[in-house]
């Protein structure tokens, strides 16, 4: 997935969350617009090839200085917006390795 191509949908208002992102996203006390913000900085850290669901990717973006990793998909032409996660321990040692 290309970070430019998603960064004209979320600016062209053009995705959607899963119910699992939006459980996730409030778990972590995450706004809509932290997460925006996040994607429309981010950069892609980790490709994933099309597993059954199709292309995604993981993206590491930050709302001032909190990163934010989220996983994108597309659902159509929209970008679907499948978890969202403050990455730490145990996975991540930090925002950009893993554990």
């Amino acid at each position: 997935m290309d970070v430019e191509e998603i960064r004209a949908k979320i600016r062209n208002d053009t995705y959607v969350y899963t119910s699992h992102a939006d459980i996730e996203r409030q778990a972590d006390d995450l706004t809509l617009m932290q997460v925006e913000e996040a994607l429309l900085n981010g950069e892609v850290l980790e490709q994933y090839a099309d597993t059954g669901r199709g292309e995604s990717c993981l993206i590491l973006g930050y709302s001032s200085d909190l990163p934010i990793h989220i996983v994108c998909g597309w659902r159509g032409e929209q970008v679907a917006i499948i978890t969202i996660y403050i990455p730490g321990p145990p996975k991540f040692i930090d925002p950009q390795t893993r554990a």
